[in-house]
């Protein structure tokens, strides 16, 4: 859609380089935010798959997303894994989760709020503007004058407008971007809490027979 709509696209972007590119930035920072936490989901659903196919032989290091599991190791091993220990390490999991999410969330916020800033930050300059036509137009001119004096000085309130629709174009367009990854990023994240939880489930109904 970008690549089809790029010249007017590229006329909005150009009403305000600056609060527009500072938009922009933010929305790919996201991305590459969103693409490492989604990489980090695929390194640690390896490492779960290889902790329960060989617990005894399985690294669990201390900054991965499945490290509580690490504090069950030994029960795993012996079978005697506690319903209530299942439970706080699969909250422990869903905490670390939650905590790669928190910038992605933000950062959708701030893009809106980029957008609202440019869309007021355009009406000042629009209101202020159209004061400023009305000011200097002479009284007792001619129609043709008074007319010409006007379009003149109307280029500034459209100016004004076109910022403000652009930047809320952008804010909004790149809010929504990052729902989006910040979406898949969700899916990828309950999908893997619910293998850990079935793993788990498995590991305290064996130790319960």
């Amino acid at each position: 859609l970008g690549y089809i709509l790029q010249d007017g696209l590229r006329q909005a972007f150009m009403t305000n380089p600056g609060l527009n590119g500072l938009i922009l930035g933010a929305l790919f920072v996201g991305c590459l935010i969103a693409l490492r936490e989604l990489w980090r989901l695929h390194s640690e659903a390896r490492a779960a798959t290889n902790l329960a196919v060989s617990p005894a032989s399985a690294e669990v290091r201390r900054g991965q997303v499945i490290a509580p599991l690490g504090s069950v190791l030994p029960a795993l091993e012996r079978g005697t894994l506690a319903p209530a220990q299942a439970a706080s390490t699969l909250e422990s999991v869903a905490v670390r989760l939650d905590d790669g999410r928190e910038v992605l969330r933000y950062l959708s916020g701030l893009l809106v709020f980029l957008g609202l800033l440019g869309t007021f930050w355009g009406l000042l300059d629009t209101v202020g503007s159209v004061g400023g036509v009305i000011k200097s137009l002479r009284t007792g001119a001619e129609a043709g004058v008074l007319f010409d004096e006007l379009k003149a000085g109307l280029s500034a309130p459209l100016a004004g407008m076109g910022l403000s629709f652009s930047s809320s174009l952008f804010g909004i367009a790149g809010s929504l971007i990052l729902g989006f990854l910040d979406l898949q990023v969700g899916q990828g994240q309950r999908r893997f809490r619910n293998e850990i939880e079935g793993y788990l489930g498995a590991a305290t109904s064996h130790s319960a027979t």
